[in-house]
């Protein structure tokens, strides 16, 4: 079927952009992708994008319908804004305990959103997603399992960087795993091409506990940085995957250092930068390696990102 004419507005004809970022005069220079620049201001509209027009196209859905889908947030954001797009309806389940600005963002675009209880993180929702797509006949997305997820980073955002980057090859690529689309997808891209790149996991690590000693323990400070939920990720790590540990305090100063230096960026990309540096300090300062700055900074102000020190 056709898409609707609206549609042309989420269509990739304009890459975002991709940039050498040095924090320090003597550090390591990282290629980053400038992912916040999409339309919803998150890497997320690829997937949204992808995924709800292979789905009308298939006939699964149609316009009209219900889209319901769990996130903590930029899934949502961006599956809100495709649906408005494409003409359909669209409901979030969310934690009850996300920021304020995310509701309100896909509230704007018409969507729906729907709590979850915060004891119960993104897994309650998940389950909550599910219930109700079959209370309501709905499509289910279901980004931590759909192969369309990272097919989208695999034949998009991997041609963009390659058509980008000095030399049409990427040695490294380092992202924290939320749905693992964005690091399975960039790593089968760049393959693709013939790169032998290194994949790098980031796992944002509490620092220290009370008593001083280490914590070593998953973080949740990192907004849609998740641990072992992605069966697409989990399928992937059993090939050449290097699973890396960073502070979560210190992964959000680097995210408040780069908003300084003009990048309106959220959490990840602080956690995504730092993991990159350390990657860089490994490989010399000829490895291009890159990484992604996934969203913006405006759906993070009432959060500890913005909070005043």
């Amino acid at each position: 079927m056709e898409l609707p004419e609206t549609n042309r507005y989420l269509d990739r004809t304009t890459p975002t952009p991709l940039i050498p970022v040095r924090l320090d005069s003597s550090g390591p220079s990282i290629w980053c992708k400038l992912e916040f620049l999409n339309p919803s201001g998150s890497t997320k509209d690829r997937i949204a994008n992808f995924i709800l027009s292979k789905a009308l196209r298939r006939g699964r859905i149609a316009p009209g319908d219900t889209v319901v889908e769990a996130s903590s947030g930029s899934t949502s954001i961006a599956m809100a804004l495709a649906s408005a797009q494409l003409g359909l309806r669209f409901v979030a389940v969310m934690p009850e305990n996300v920021s304020r600005e995310r509701r309100l963002i896909i509230e704007s675009y018409g969507g729906e959103v729907v709590f979850t209880a915060k004891s119960e993180g993104i897994r309650g929702a998940l389950q909550g997603a599910e219930q109700l797509a079959e209370e309501r006949l709905a499509y289910l997305p279901r980004q931590f399992s759909n192969a369309d997820n990272p097919a989208s980073h695999r034949y998009q955002t991997a041609q963009e960087i390659i058509a980008q980057i000095p030399g049409g090859c990427v040695d490294a690529v380092v992202s924290g795993v939320g749905t693992g689309g964005t690091l399975v997808g960039l790593s089968l891209g760049f393959a693709d091409f013939g790169c032998h790149v290194a994949s790098y996991a980031v796992r944002p690590i509490s620092g220290m506990c009370l008593d001083g000693a280490e914590c070593c323990s998953f973080s949740g400070r990192i907004p849609g940085v998740v641990e072992g939920l992605s069966t697409i990720y989990e399928e992937f790590r059993r090939g050449e995957v290097v699973e890396m540990d960073v502070d979560d305090e210190e992964a959000i100063e680097i995210a408040r250092r780069l908003i300084r230096q003009g990048f309106p960026v959220g959490p990840s990309s602080g956690l995504n930068y730092l993991a990159a540096s350390k990657v860089a300090a490994r490989l010399g300062p000829n490895a291009r390696i890159v990484t992604v700055f996934p969203d913006r900074m405006e759906r993070y102000f009432s959060t500890e990102l913005f909070a005043r020190r």
